[in-house]
């Protein structure tokens, strides 16, 4: 893949610039905006960048840092999905506990945020606490977060439960935006100073990129990407104000920094910050090194944002204006959704044999295609020709006998009692690495799944999602047409 931007530079700017901050106080809560393990956007949009930069920062600093995760009460209520997992954010916080084991990151806590009395918030919170995870309740406050004088009282902050914390850097983080991450470092602000702790926030985000131009494609992906919470991009007017420089960040921390330098000042007795871009450690802007290559990058991730949201508009999970608000972003960059080189292949080999079809460009240029066969998805068939095509196998060879294939594809039916059953990317791979103990040549085509991460895609019906999830396990980049594979409500 061609490589636009610099990510061993990228951790080194970012290291120093966390350290600074951290040696400017006596403790220092950062908080940790979008994805800590698998930034799947950033390294989408900027080509080099590694999905797990920021882990790589943890554990240059985990002697000196501890990790506090957040989680609202009511997306543990409503059982709100992480979309590029497919999971609650309740599992994804203990995915991610497992996660910072595994590299030996201090996990202090759990914070519970905006708790009302809720029954799911105490039986998550009791789960957690029989696990050993020490878990922490912060109240939902009436005139959060305008109200200052209640916010910064005994009945306000106060009432919160106060985290020990023993690391001079406390990383706040949480599984995504509306955690409460931001109101859990401003409590743990008022009860540190309340306890004589001259503790700091500043705040960690990768995008938009402040030194980047307002409409660079970047800053305009990132504004696709939360098209859903009607983040925009601007000029920060305090930044400007203050130093004449012009820096981009999103309405929110704009709209919200007037309120954040009162808490600050009231808690700290000191103004520290003149902008919401001050706030922030973000060095992302210094490590681009070929605009070329992030600026077709995200220019791509526009469109696959697009294709995403057509289909959620179908299933009726988003709105409309959702939808809209994509084309807008797209008509700003001068793309179309045929400005991907994967869709009109896909679409040319469905329409030639008047049947679904999935077409992937590999990292060569090559583009592969299949279709459904009475026996697999279109899905399955084109993972199956892009492996033969990158080991050099002849598209005559089959490496998956049909006396392993019947008995997969004749449990399903027994077991989903069905007899309109096809088998999914996730049943051929599991078969081909079946006949990969006794077959080199099938063998060698399982050795180059590895070869599809990253590789862009395009389909023209709507994945299932057992089969979405193993080409998102494969890091394959999967667009699709709003189409339904079948007249069918329900698909497994």
């Amino acid at each position: 893949m061609m490589i636009g931007f610099n990510s061993k530079k990228y951790i080194e700017m970012q290291s120093e610039k966390i350290l600074e901050r951290i040696n400017s106080s006596n403790k220092l809560y950062l908080e940790f905006g979008g994805k800590l393990f698998d930034d799947y956007h950033a390294e989408r949009v900027l080509p080099g960048f590694k999905h797990d930069a920021k882990i790589q920062l943890l554990q240059a600093l985990k002697e000196n840092s501890e990790i506090v995760l957040c989680i609202s009460t009511k997306d543990i209520g409503k059982n709100k999905i992480r979309a590029d997992h497919g999971i609650t954010y309740s599992k994804d916080i203990l995915r991610l506990i497992d996660e910072f084991r595994k590299l030996d990151l201090n996990v202090n806590s759990v914070v519970i945020t905006q708790y009302k009395n809720e029954i799911e918030a105490q039986m998550f919170k009791k789960s957690l606490e029989n696990s050993g995870i020490k878990t922490y309740l912060h109240l939902y406050i009436e005139g959060y977060p305008l109200d200052t004088k209640l916010l910064l009282s005994d009945i306000g902050y106060g009432a919160n439960e106060y985290i020990t914390t023993t690391k001079p850097l406390v990383i706040v983080t949480a599984p995504g935006p509306g955690s409460g991450k931001l109101a859990t470092c401003m409590s743990q602000l008022y009860n540190e100073h309340k306890r004589g702790i001259p503790a700091r926030y500043a705040k960690f985000e990768t995008f938009p990129v402040w030194n980047l131009p307002l409409k660079h494609p970047v800053n305009v992906a990132y504004e696709a990407a939360t098209a859903d919470l009607e983040d925009i991009n601007m000029i920060d007017p305090f930044h400007l104000k203050a130093y004449n420089i012009s820096a981009v960040n999103y309405n929110r921390d704009i709209e919200a920094f007037p309120v954040v330098k009162n808490i600050l000042k009231e808690i700290t007795e000191k103004d520290i910050y003149k902008s919401p871009t001050d706030m922030g450690v973000n060095m992302v802007g210094f490590c681009i090194e070929d605009d070329n290559i992030v600026c077709e990058a995200a220019k791509q991730e526009v469109i696959r944002r697009y294709y995403k949201a057509l289909c959620d508009e179908k299933r009726g999970t988003i709105s409309e204006k959702i939808v809209q608000r994509l084309q807008f972003l797209m008509n700003d960059l001068e793309i179309t959704p045929f400005d991907r080189d994967v869709v009109e292949p896909a679409i040319k080999k469905s329409e030639e044999t008047n049947s679904p079809a999935v077409a992937i460009k590999l990292h060569s240029g090559e583009i592969i295609t299949g279709r459904h066969t009475n026996i697999m998805t279109a899905g399955a068939g084109v993972i199956l020709n892009c492996v033969k095509s990158i080991a050099g196998i002849e598209d005559s060879v089959l490496l998956i006998a049909k006396n392993i294939l019947d008995p997969i594809q004749n449990v399903k039916r027994m077991l989903l009692n069905d007899d309109e059953v096809l088998l999914s990317a996730n049943d051929v791979i599991l078969a081909l690495s079946v006949c990969a103990a006794t077959d080199d040549k099938a063998k060698l085509a399982l050795s180059k799944l590895q070869d599809l991460r990253g590789v862009q895609a395009h389909s023209t019906y709507m994945f299932t999602d057992g089969e979405e999830g193993m080409y998102r396990n494969l890091k394959i980049n999967i667009t699709s047409e709003p189409n339904k594979i079948s007249d069918r409500l329900f698909m497994r």
